[in-house]
């Protein structure tokens, strides 16, 4: 039977089932640290004890916020012996069908050779599960250290970004010369710019230089395009630096001193 959950119905109809049925279907089927706060941080404070920072998350639909820093005790290791254990955020449901979520440590099982994650809960409450583990950190122990946390979850980027990734930008002169222009268009992390340049520097291997993008039009490493002119003549090589540099360099052969231009794209 059809129900309407966010209207008003003369009595308390909405339930805590319906919400996470919502935040299932917009956030996906998976488990997910929010892109607040301190993203559940961990600190290691001692040989038995780490420090999860404050966070929001949301496992198999159900929002738990971590609002202050919270201490979790890791029984000590062995010497001689390696384990590795996991911190959950653990999901229950109990009697009256009360529902809970707290962090836990699950110990793993120690051992002289290479040491496995203890295993977990994995049954939705989607599903009809009453106990679900999300599992946050993996703690390995050699001997009596601990070692380096490994994060086991995903970051869930707000709608914010999401927007950013789908919006195009104007058309904007980056690079304006007495030689020509370099101009450019991005949506969200790729960039497409064209080159539209006056003369070309005659040589067989001579080079040339476009001048600077902005820092935000820069990519993450350098980077090359071929340019071909007409007839095979005019070969080049357009240089797209991570320092902003746009340079040229021909690349032998018959190399006239005619205007060119290109378009190239690449992700930031």
């Amino acid at each position: 039977m059809a129900e309407l959950v966010t209207g008003h119905a003369g009595k308390a109809h909405a339930t805590a089932e319906q919400a996470a049925g919502l935040n299932a279907g917009i956030l996906g089927l998976d488990d997910y640290v929010l892109n607040v706060h301190d993203k559940l941080k961990i600190t290691v404070v001692s040989a038995n004890k780490v420090t999860i920072g404050t966070g929001e998350l949301v496992m198999q639909g159900r929002h738990v916020s971590q609002g202050t820093p919270e201490d979790l005790i890791v029984t000590n290791g062995s010497q001689g012996q390696k384990r590795n254990d996991l911190i959950v955020c653990r999901y229950a449901k109990g009697s009256q069908s009360v529902e809970s979520a707290k962090l836990v440590v699950v110990r793993g099982t120690p051992t002289t050779g290479t040491p496995t994650d203890p295993a977990v809960n994995t049954t939705s409450p989607l599903d009809g599960g009453t106990t679900y583990d999300m599992p946050l950190y993996r703690i390995p122990l050699d001997g009596i250290t601990i070692g380096t946390p490994v994060a086991l979850f995903n970051v869930l980027k707000p709608m914010s970004d999401v927007w950013d990734s789908l919006t195009q930008t104007e058309v904007l002169t980056l690079i304006n010369s007495t030689y020509g222009t370099v101009k450019g268009y991005r949506r969200g992390s790729l960039v497409t710019l064209r080159i539209d340049w006056k003369s070309s520097a005659s040589g067989s291997w001579n080079t040339g230089n476009f001048g600077t993008l902005p820092e935000s039009w820069r990519p993450p490493m350098d980077l090359n395009f071929s340019y071909g002119g007409r007839d095979g003549a005019n070969q080049k090589i357009i240089n797209v630096n991570a320092n902003g540099t746009m340079t040229y360099a021909n690349q032998g052969g018959t190399q006239g001193t005619n205007a060119f231009g290109m378009t190239v794209s690449y992700a930031l």
